[in-house]
């Protein structure tokens, strides 16, 4: 079924760890606008910078390509979607006790009510998303 009363907007970033905040700042304004309560905007939140950090840390994209940040509403959802110049997809993993990092997408896969990897719709690379109910 067609998704229907889309609402979206979207930012380039740099790729920089900087990005990550500037991210979650965009993001908080915007879901403000849209009246989307503390709950879903604090998943939201932690969503998006799990998605930022990973295309920033394990993108292997040239220097001085930026990465894209979307957030679009729909049908009592809301989608937030990362893209960037690398086309492989993302597999979620175990990570040991110790271990620094490796939870990011294992976390994006219990918290989004859905979540994937799809190519990018202009350009190359792909994007990764995760969505919410708001409604």
């Amino acid at each position: 079924m067609p998704k229907t009363n889309i609402v979206e907007v979207g930012w380039r970033l740099p790729r920089s760890p900087r990005s990550a905040g500037r991210a979650r700042a965009l993001l908080r304004k915007q879901l403000s606008m849209w009246e989307v309560g503390d709950e879903v905007a604090d998943t939201a939140e932690l969503l998006l910078s799990e998605l930022v950090t990973n295309s920033i840390r394990h993108a292997r994209t040239p220097a001085g390509r930026d990465i894209g940040v979307r957030l679009a509403r729909y049908d009592g959802m809301l989608r937030v979607e990362v893209a960037d110049a690398n086309n492989r997809r993302p597999e979620p993993r175990s990570a040991d006790a110790d271990d620094e990092g490796g939870r990011g997408l294992v976390l994006v896969v219990g918290l989004a009510e859905r979540w994937g990897c799809c190519p990018r719709r202009h350009g190359i690379g792909k994007s990764v998303w995760a969505e919410l109910k708001i409604g």
